[in-house]
């Protein structure tokens, strides 16, 4: 008998591998980073192989510290960043280039061109996405323009391409030799190439943008038995594929229509499930699928993706070596009262929701001699809660029910004066669960109902539990006032790349 659900959780910055039991209590974990490569400005790639190697790492290095018996998983999911591309050799497993990151903006030029046709939302009313650098669609083709000799090889079906999560699921059940070329519905509706009411790739499209049909993954259901594992987890079947932001989706069961969360990691990424049929937004968010389980009708959602946020806090580390240690920015924040009236807008790699804005930049403004470095600290979190309202107000006017609570994970919601800042800037109670790590759970849960380890979807209710809620305190005029100048400040980042 079963006793656990794992996941793989292959994220922007790092991978882990995370045992779960029946409740839904973490049983076992490890993580390591790989590196952030960026060969020009506006440009960021991953080794692929480097997250392979990494991903059996973590699942060796959790086994390991946790003295889990490999026999007694269930079943083993996969979560991952979602854009990110990657086109390698079937025969060898060797990437044909390194990974080309969601953030990555190269495909501008690609994206411009073929606005010139329809403008920016030419394909939205199929695939539920404006044109922008940040799908895979736009990478595929970069890679297929510039990579010699792999056009040719791609239309004979020798290279292949996927996101991160058929990239891991090819390696884990077997590369080479038999490895299974798929992906879920969820991430497929991140590459610009699937049709939202058929779920299959969409042959105009893929002709458009010169794209061979023979080098995509087999979209599944994102709860499925793909394939059994071979290496440390040999046997065990490969069962759930869920993009990370619809794997917290799963994972807090947001599985009514109406319910949402938000995920703050490298970017924020809030996600209303909108039932089964799905909506187009009039307010610059994305239609894209939240899961399909097993023969269950798909679910849609609508998101609202923030390129920049916690990758903020990192910047701060790194580049200007503000602090030592990313949770530090919360003592700086709370060495004073506010911002001092200056504004942070982190359009480092353009603008997401609701704007898409690709010729966006960076600024702060307001700036004083008044201001110091506590300031910027604060102004780098408050950026956090103020991007995360324009996503809601969207949210509110596009699907017509005004969101009651938000459900949040990730990282940063363990940073109390940023939480208490995005209830009081919302004006709705903010909640944390028990376990915070959503994403990984969701992937887990979405394994587990494949093969019987969890029967139905209340199973996994019954699991989620409450661990803080923060009420919003601030007076409404002065949440106005202040949201007020946030737009104003976004202004300034406009029109700035040529």
């Amino acid at each position: 008998m079963a006793k656990y659900a794992a996941a793989v959780d292959q994220g922007t910055t790092s991978t882990r591998f995370m045992v779960f039991d029946h409740s839904g209590n973490v049983v076992a974990i490890d993580q390591k980073e790989h590196e952030q490569i960026y060969p020009k400005p506006g440009w960021v790639e991953h080794d692929p192989m480097e997250i392979w190697g990494a991903t059996q790492s973590v699942i060796a290095g959790a086994l390991a510290k946790s003295g889990v018996n490999p026999a007694d998983i269930a079943a083993v999911g996969v979560t991952n960043q979602r854009e990110t591309t990657v086109v390698w050799e079937k025969a060898t497993g060797k990437p044909v280039y390194n990974a080309i990151v969601w953030q990555d903006t190269r495909t501008d030029r690609i994206c411009n061109e073929l606005a010139k046709d329809g403008g920016q939302d030419r394909f939205r009313m199929k695939v539920g996405l404006p044109l922008a650098t940040y799908f895979s669609g736009p990478k595929i083709k970069w890679i297929l323009d510039n990579v010699e000799g792999v056009r040719a090889r791609a239309e004979k079906g020798e290279v292949i391409f996927g996101n991160i999560d058929t990239w891991v699921i090819w390696n884990m059940t077997g590369g080479p030799n038999g490895g299974v070329h798929v992906t879920d519905v969820s991430n497929a509706s991140r590459t610009m190439l699937m049709n939202l009411e058929t779920l299959d790739w969409d042959d105009e499209i893929l002709k458009i943008m010169g794209i061979p049909r023979a080098m995509l993954p087999e979209i599944r259901p994102s709860s499925a038995e793909y394939g059994k594992a071979i290496g440390s987890l040999a046997g065990i079947p490969v069962a759930g594929d869920l993009g990370d932001q619809q794997a917290a989706l799963f994972g807090q069961t947001c599985f009514d229509p109406g319910e949402a969360k938000n995920t703050y990691g490298t970017g924020c990424f809030m996600l209303l499930n909108t039932g089964t049929k799905p909506v187009q937004s009039k307010n610059g968010l994305l239609t894209t699928l939240g899961y399909k389980i097993g023969d269950q009708p798909a679910v849609y959602c609508l998101e609202g993706s923030i390129a920049i946020t916690g990758a903020l806090v990192q910047w701060l580390r790194d580049n200007l070596g503000f602090f030592e240690y990313s949770k530090h920015i919360e003592d700086y924040a709370s060495a004073v009262e506010d911002s001092g009236g200056i504004y942070f807008v982190p359009a480092f790699s353009g603008l997401f929701a609701p704007y898409w804005r690709s010729d966006a930049r960076g600024v702060i403004v307001g700036l004083t001699r008044y201001i110091n470095k506590n300031h910027i600290a604060r102004a780098a979190l408050e950026a956090t809660a103020y991007q995360t309202r324009e996503v809601l107000d969207a949210m509110n006017a596009d699907s017509g029910v005004d969101l009651t609570a938000l459900k949040v994970d990730g990282g940063m919601v363990y940073n109390n004066l940023l939480m208490q800042f995005q209830a009081d800037i919302l004006g709705v109670p903010v909640i944390r669960p028990k376990v915070a790590e959503t994403t990984a759970l969701g992937a887990a849960y979405a394994a587990g109902l494949a093969v019987g380890f969890w029967s139905t979807v209340d199973e996994l209710r019954k699991n989620w539990g409450k661990d803080h809620e923060w009420t919003p305190k601030m007076d409404p005029m002065k949440r106005q006032e202040l949201f007020a100048g946030w737009k104003k400040a976004v202004t300034r980042t406009f029109d700035w790349a040529e």
